[in-house]
């Protein structure tokens, strides 16, 4: 394994990169907006539209419907603490919903998803996910389990990506961890207690309140800053003797922020299952990617014969500590 000094030089040069996200890092915030379509009858469907809120107003996507579909009976709309709910009836004429598009204007313009759900009279049921890149959907009757899987997999390693708090804490955890065996045992203790928290939440068993969450994350993070200076300074500390274990115990605050992803959508419970076992898929998927070009760097750095100063190998250090505390006046400022 690469030593400390390189792992700190790769790290340095990984966080410069990700430099432009800091300021406005607000990783688990970016709730997804949600549509539920059920059947009611041949060509008759009703609707239930959930938008998250930012602040007093609402994520500014639009639903567009295919052509050709009307309202049977005037739309309900309610304003939540955090989102708005419109409900509509809708006839969907003789060729009914399947084969067409449901776009959302707005949505290429945030960093979030739409989630969309339908049900249909013969039992048919399927998921599909609409993104900046592509914000629109194509309903479909046959779509199948592994479709399902496929796409919220994909949501957990854009999520993962789009993490910059949760990156930065795998960042402190790499530059903690002194050896291969225990890095094994604390990455395994940090996904073990997300994941643990993820389902729980998700499945609606604990449900922390969302700011109060995104505090506790950033505070990790600075506490594990202190804790990496401290380490460099030939220091000990329970964090520096047993990373593992303080990385299971915050892992469990990781794991309520990666729910809110989930939760929030508004998912109804027999969908939950597949969608949330993905999803940690593909957290767990990113996760790996991303501590694996961590690695390749140092390791390529070692074979450079890359070297810088003593005080630039504590900059990753002190960056980590930094940004935690910024985000953790940010977030508490919040409330």
């Amino acid at each position: 394994m690469a030593s400390r000094g390189v792992l700190s030089q790769s790290l340095l040069a990984l966080l410069l990169l990700l430099a432009p996200a800091w300021p406005g890092a607000h990783a688990h915030e970016s709730r997804p907006a949600y549509l539920q379509i059920t059947e009611t009858a041949p060509s008759q469907f009703s609707l239930l539209w959930r938008t998250p809120m930012r602040g007093d107003i609402p994520l500014a996507v639009i639903l567009k419907l295919p052509e050709g579909v009307r309202d049977t009976r005037p739309p309900l709309v309610q304003t939540l603490s955090d989102s708005r709910l419109e409900r509509r009836w809708i006839d969907a004429g003789a060729k009914g919903l399947s084969g067409n598009r449901i776009g959302f204007p707005g949505l290429e313009l945030t960093i979030t998803e739409a989630i969309v759900e339908v049900e249909t009279l013969d039992g048919h049921r399927w998921m599909g996910i609409a993104r900046p890149s592509q914000p629109w959907v194509e309903l479909a009757a046959d779509r199948r389990s592994l479709q399902v899987a496929v796409e919220f997999t994909r949501q957990g390693i854009d999520h993962i990506f789009a993490g910059v708090d949760h990156l930065l804490f795998v960042f402190g955890l790499l530059l903690l961890v002194p050896g291969p065996w225990m890095l094994v045992k604390t990455v395994t203790a940090f996904t073990v207690a997300h994941s643990l928290t993820l389902a729980v939440a998700t499945f609606g068993y604990v449900r922390p309140p969302v700011p109060l969450v995104e505090a506790a994350i950033a505070m990790s993070i600075l506490f594990l800053g202190v804790e990496i200076v401290r380490a460099r300074r030939g220091e000990t500390s329970f964090t520096i003797e047993r990373p593992w274990l303080v990385a299971f115990a915050f892992g469990l605050l990781h794991g309520f922020g990666f729910a809110t992803v989930l939760s929030d959508a508004g998912l109804p419970e027999r969908g939950i299952p597949l969608a949330l076992l993905s999803f940690n898929i593909g957290v767990e998927l990113g996760q790996l990617a991303f501590v694996a070009v961590v690695l390749v760097t140092a390791r390529a750095l070692v074979r450079l014969g890359g070297h810088w100063p003593p005080w630039m190998q504590l900059v990753p250090a002190y960056l980590v500590g930094t940004l935690g505390a910024f985000w953790t006046i940010q977030r508490l400022a919040a409330f």
